[in-house]
């Protein structure tokens, strides 16, 4: 499906987007609502009436029931009705935006999370990081200017009307202005659109790539192509200021028509009023009303232009927005839930492990997966896990090895198979395949700029005896014990200021602290020594009941195997315990004497300090 074919699929109209909105916070939206109305009355429609009186009081032009102190008075409860509404949009606008922010980003970020977990995102994560800020900021601020626009048509309504009332042919020469520029505005809300679009996808761009330029600042080290990048990086700034001054100038433009339809219907009347002044038809406090009344309606015109723009611009956002969430319901984004911005947060409660829960077997059966356009990937291969066991999965590089993992714990959607946990289906491996039933480690872990003891815990509860037992298990007392700050020591983006093999341990500390029915490690010891790798591997098993599920060609795992499983394109080429499978298997005597991995074998030589 092409991307422009399922942006038409998830498409969610821009209109449903914003009344789920005003339904959310619903009594919020109504107090900015009257609010709104009283600014409104206050600013736009009071002064003008109150002006009026006052200049015919002067002039003595017509019959007024006002003296001076009582325009005085009004003025006054005018600005006492101003300073109220005013203070009744921040009592409304600022946590009504907050919480419409919120719950767009919670929809968002629990979609993505439901992801599989080997899935990447449909865009690079700069590009996702500008949704999240960005078009997310879009939605609150249409559901307040709804109110404003609601509330502005009935006012301009009242203003024509009283206008009409004074004097007609005005009244009608004065509001031509404001019908040009209102076709002006029909005309050019297409290109606003793609203006729109081109500046968003310029700006996705230009983040995109400091995100991927800050996770690959070695790699642009070692090729020394700092000089290419930078140019690189200009280019795309470059592109970005140009669509982004297309998209300001246009609406400046646009916005500045509008506004000069008050000063040409300012002009209409000055040509027109005279003779109707000198008729007394038409007096100076009438004429200080329609100046003021068409300045609001010019003002009215203007926004509602500016917000008819931002509309079509809105849709871009939301379309931003679905792509990110993809495979998930068109009404995902605008569902419902508490948001936690008022209070206490939540008590975050961790599984306990229950009797269902502890594994006997695990079987997958004819497990299938193929990456999509390719014909890589896995093709029927089965496994058969009992408790207490090491299983080791092996093969060459590009056999399939990370990939039947994957699909096994539910990171990717498998094709075709079954997994049974004690004989009974997993539906959902994605979110069964968690702690305390399993916990996993990746071929290449991932830790955050926290310390030591938050990338163990991740959130978890546990005392400190018991994230130095999971340390012990991992091999890391010792490194922990050199560590400036033992436990509280900052390890830096990535990971940076550990060694390949502390990233590793420090991921599989993370692993045993949860204490789960089956471990799953990716390739665990390639980044550890031989000794290392033993005193793990000795420590792990000594633990009892422990079950394991282990990629690896590493022969102190192979030889502490109960079963080995070679892969080979995909399928499964062989299966059984080491002396066997050194006897009957070519695929498994060439990768015991180092023969199909060299990548690998030279990434196990690394050190592990």
């Amino acid at each position: 499906m092409t991307g422009r074919t399922y942006e038409k699929a998830i498409a969610l109209p821009v209109w449903r987007v914003i009344l789920s909105m005003v339904r959310f916070r619903f009594w919020l939206w109504l107090i900015d609502l009257v609010c709104v109305l009283i600014v409104r009355a206050c600013f736009q429609v009071v002064p003008g009436l109150l002006m009026r009186a006052f200049f015919d009081l002067l002039t003595g032009q017509a019959q007024v029931s006002l003296g001076v102190w009582s325009i005085v008075a009004l003025f006054v409860a005018n600005e006492v009705g101003l300073t109220v509404g005013h203070y009744g949009f921040v009592y409304a606008d600022v946590p009504l935006f907050a919480h419409v922010t919120t719950l767009l980003r919670r929809n968002l970020l629990k979609h993505i999370l439901r992801r599989p977990g080997a899935s990447a995102l449909p865009d690079s994560p700069g590009e996702a990081v500008s949704r999240f800020r960005g078009d997310v900021a879009e939605i609150p601020l249409f559901v307040i200017w709804i109110n404003d626009i609601l509330i502005g048509f009935a006012i301009v309504g009242f203003a024509i009307v009283v206008m009409l009332r004074i004097n007609v042919p005005i009244t009608l020469v004065a509001l031509v202005p404001f019908v040009v520029v209102g076709f002006i505005s029909g005309a050019a809300s297409s290109r606003i659109g793609k203006y729109r679009q081109a500046s968003r996808r310029a700006t996705g761009a230009v983040t995109g790539f400091i995100g991927e330029l800050f996770g690959a600042v070695q790699a642009v080290k070692v090729a020394t192509a700092e000089e290419g990048v930078t140019a690189y990086f200009d280019e795309l700034n470059d592109e970005r200021r140009r669509v982004s001054l297309k998209e300001r100038l246009f609406d400046e433009i646009l916005y500045m028509t509008y506004r000069n339809a008050a000063t040409l219907g300012t002009g209409v009347i000055l040509m027109l009023a005279g003779q109707a002044m000198r008729q007394g038809t038409f007096t100076i406090g009438d004429f200080s009303l329609f100046v003021y009344f068409l300045q609001g309606i010019g003002e009215m015109i203007a926004f509602t232009g500016m917000v008819t723009a931002r509309y079509r611009q809105a849709n871009v956002s939301i379309q931003r927005m679905r792509r990110l969430m993809e495979g998930a319901p068109p009404a995902a984004l605008v569902e419902f839930g508490p948001v936690y911005l008022d209070g206490h947060l939540p008590d975050v409660v961790y599984p306990a492990k229950a009797d269902a829960d502890r594994l006997r077997t695990l079987d997958a059966i004819n497990l299938t997966y193929h990456y999509p356009g390719t014909a890589n990937g896995i093709e029927n291969v089965s496994l058969h896990l009992e408790r207490g066991t090491l299983t080791v999965v092996t093969g060459r590089v590009g056999s399939g090895k990370t990939t039947l993992l994957r699909v096994l714990l539910g990171l990717l959607p498998m094709d075709a198979g079954v997994v049974r946990w004690n004989g009974a289906p997993v539906a959902d491996p994605g979110a069964f395949f968690a702690p305390p039933r399993s916990a996993y480690t990746a071929q290449v872990p991932r830790l955050f700029s926290w310390s030591l003891r938050d990338n163990v815990l991740m959130g978890f509860a546990q005392d400190d005896e018991g994230i130095r037992r999971a340390v012990r298990l991992a091999v890391m007392e010792r490194d922990l014990d050199e560590l400036e700050d033992g436990l509280e020591t900052l390890v830096g983006p990535r990971g940076v200021k550990l060694s390949g093999g502390q990233v590793q341990r420090t991921a599989a500390a993370r692993m045993f602290v949860r204490e789960p029915e089956l471990l799953v490690f990716d390739d665990l010891s390639s980044a550890l020594d031989v000794e290392t790798e033993r005193a793990l591997w000795e420590r792990v098993f000594v633990q009892p009941g422990v079950t394991c599920l282990a990629v690896s060609h590493r022969k102190a795992a192979l030889r502490r195997a109960d079963r080995i499983i070679v892969l080979k394109d995909g399928r499964v080429a062989a299966a059984g315990q080491l002396d066997e499978l050194l006897e009957t298997c070519e695929e498994m005597q060439r990768l015991w004497r180092g023969e199909l991995a060299p990548a690998q074998c030279l990434i196990g030589t690394r050190g592990n300090s």
